[in-house]
């Protein structure tokens, strides 16, 4: 650090924290000493971390990383540190919860519900098919789900999804049908997103070009009638939940933005107007520090597109919204989740999001229950009023680590998004295909980090539950929902255009009469299929549970040599192994002669041997060969079997498992070899 810094550091500590200066500064070559004395000869370089897309996290942080830039302030151009100069005392952010029980009856109970629990916006799932939200096909059915909600006090945001990705604007007319005279005072985000609707499902009805200028001319025509709405949402949560990085998620965000922004304004809207008439929509992970630079790396993107375009005022600040990953949910062990929602709601909340939506942690299991959707809004309710996250505006701002690997995920991201626009903008880069190779490749390598449990997965990769408690989730009769539902009425809008639409909508027109059929002159793209990480490992949780049910549950021996102290720590490896493949272990201590007597009556035909690398070397070899005569089908040794790896296999190992093997695939083997099908 400069001298001029030291001083102005020193008098600071003095004058305005003297308790501070009663403690000795931190030295810089002190720490390096103790670091590399306790790394114990390895490579201080062994402590810089990457991220997915590997930009580098070094493990410290000094003021020379980072040069002060002209980041602004807080509310100020460029936005690098937020939309905001002062947080709201009573609301930091806006607490928005998901509604998305299939009957809409039920769906406007859960919305006053959520109302009353301490959320100020709800974000509407709306499906046609009622797989994986609402089943809204006319503007009654929106007013029932409404039912109470006042659109001046609380904001209501769509979100198509599942049958209904493509229909965002039929959509947006029965809300406006349904709002009525509201209009002027409803905050709605309409979050129409047709390049979100290609990447989703690989198809849209019209050509990309028709698409985006349809979108264009509702955000448009919209404008006068809901003065307080953004039409339109650039969404990255595509990319994230197919396994994408945070890199290729800033460029599609920013790409996308981009795209929105051309058309708008080839519209007739000024660039001011069309950066207002975007919400930005990110996906937050449980790495607190990568997720909370990746918004900060948002900004500054979006700070100089905005600026391209010639947006000067308040609206080239970017309008963000958080929500939770999904791909790092489990169905597993589902507790946990709340952990990871929690860290990410952390992130989102104090990084500077304007909004933030907490997905319930039995997401992946199916619709939450009561105590799901509570725990999903009091989160956020208590990281705001009893965490007073919200208290301080732009938190990170000035600490290294948070700024320079903001920097840096931002020269990544831009470096991708102006590849995205040298291919012609991001619809074409999908259409092509080529921005869903990069994204495929990224997903190849997370699922093998996972398999590897480099990317653990806690609860399901790493440290499973067997015996877990299910929360209990919404049963609903879908058929029954859905044999309600409107069927086409015949009252086609006379027009594409956005009046035309909405005057169908208010004649009672369905969302069928008000949607075209896909033809041969559509869009198609390789969709971004979402995963979740724990799947495979479920997977076989599975087929192991339906042994067990039918009254023989899988197990394997683990043969501990010597005392405790030397084969507790790979007995508990092992255990929990091949619980991530809902394997249960039945631990014995002993020598060979005892192993061999003792695992006839447990019934395994699987053995895992455990203990130290010295006990390895005198007893594992007799051992094997012990349980081998005992009809051992396939057996393991827990660790690296160094020298004496021919001696070991000679004996009968068949596998050594330790940290770096393909876990995935020694559970499948196992699974195998115990009968449990694929």
């Amino acid at each position: 650090m400069p001298d001029g810094a030291d001083a102005f550091s020193e008098r600071f500590m003095a004058d305005n924290l003297p308790l501070s200066s009663d403690f000795a500064r931190g030295d810089e070559a002190k720490w390096l000493a103790l670091a590399e004395k306790a790394l114990e000869g390895v490579p201080l370089s062994k402590l810089t971390t990457k991220t997915e897309h590997g930009v580098p996290v070094k493990p410290l942080y000094r003021a020379p990383d980072w040069a002060p830039d002209a980041s602004g302030m807080p509310g100020m151009a460029p936005f690098i540190r937020g939309g905001r100069a002062v947080n709201d005392a009573y609301l930091p952010w806006d607490i928005r919860q998901i509604v998305s029980h299939p009957d809409p009856a039920i769906a406007g109970d859960q919305v006053m519900e959520a109302l009353e629990g301490g959320v100020s916006s709800i974000e509407l799932r709306v499906d046609a098919a009622g797989e994986h939200g609402v089943v809204a096909r006319s503007s009654v059915d929106i007013e029932r789900v409404l039912k109470g909600m006042k659109l001046d006090l609380a904001a209501l945001a769509l979100e198509a999804t599942g049958a209904s990705a493509t229909q965002g604007v039929e959509l947006a007319a029965l809300l406006a049908a349904a709002v009525g005279r509201q209009s002027t005072a409803a905050q709605v985000a309409f979050n129409v997103d047709p390049i979100g609707a290609l990447a989703r499902t690989g198809a849209l009805p019209g050509s990309t070009d028709e698409e985006m200028a349809q979108a264009a001319s509702f955000a448009r025509d919209v404008a006068g009638e809901f003065p307080k709405a953004t039409a339109l949402r650039a969404d990255s949560r595509p990319v994230h939940e197919a396994g994408g990085t945070e890199v290729q998620e800033l460029a599609y965000l920013v790409a996308s933005g981009a795209e929105y922004l051309r058309a708008l304004m080839t519209a007739g809207l000024t660039a001011d107007q069309a950066c207002s008439a975007i919400l930005f929509t990110v996906s937050m992970g449980a790495d607190f520090q990568v997720e909370m630079s990746k918004l900060r790396a948002a900004r500054r993107m979006w700070g100089r597109v905005a600026d391209a375009f010639g947006a000067k005022g308040a609206a080239a600040g970017m309008q963000l919204q958080a929500v939770t990953s999904r791909r790092m949910l489990t169905r597993r062990d589902p507790w946990v989740n709340i952990l990871r929602n929690t860290a990410a709601c952390f992130a989102a909340g104090v990084g500077g999001a304007d909004i933030v939506t907490v997905r319930a942690f039995t997401d992946a299991i199916g619709l939450p229950g009561k105590l799901a959707r509570r725990l999903a809004r009091n989160t956020q309710v208590i990281a705001q009023e009893e965490s007073s996250l919200g208290k301080v505006v732009d938190a990170p701002g000035g600490a290294w680590a948070m700024e320079k690997l903001g920097d840096d995920l931002t020269v990544a991201a831009w470096a991708l998004f102006q590849q995205v626009e040298r291919e012609g903008g991001l619809a074409k880069a999908l259409e092509t295909g080529g921005f869903q190779t990069g994204v495929a490749e990224a997903r190849g390598a997370r699922i093998k980090a996972a398999a590897k449990r480099k990317e653990l997965v806690t609860g399901v990769t790493d440290f499973p539950l067997l015996q877990e408690e299910v929360p209990s989730i919404e049963v609903v009769n879908l058929p029954a929902i859905v044999r309600r539902a409107a069927e086409a009425s015949g009252r086609a809008p006379a027009a594409r255009s956005w009046f035309s639409l909405k005057g169908a909508a208010q004649d009672r027109a369905t969302l069928a009469d008000l949607s075209r059929t896909s033809d041969d002159g559509g869009a198609e793209a390789e969709p971004l299929w979402p995963i979740r990480l724990a799947e495979p490992f479920e997977r076989l949780r599975d087929l192991a549970d339906q042994r067990t049910a039918a009254g023989r549950a899988p197990k394997i021996f683990l043969a501990a040599l010597g005392p405790m102290a030397e084969h507790t720590a790979r007995l508990q490896y092992a255990t929990n192994f091949f619980a991530a493949g809902g394997i249960g272990a039945v631990p014995s201590v002993g020598d060979a002669t005892w192993h061999e007597k003792t695992i006839g009556s447990s019934g395994c035909s699987l053995a895992c041997i455990c203990g130290s690398d010295k006990r390895y070397a005198t007893d594992a070899v007799e051992a094997a060969k012990a349980l081998k005569r005992a009809g051992v089908a396939r057996l393991y040794l827990a660790g690296k079997p160094g020298e004496l790896e021919a001696a070991l296999r000679e004996a009968g190992v068949d596998e050594f498992i330790h940290v770096g093997v393909d876990v995935l695939a020694s559970l499948e083997l196992a699974h195998a070899e115990l009968g449990l099908g694929s």
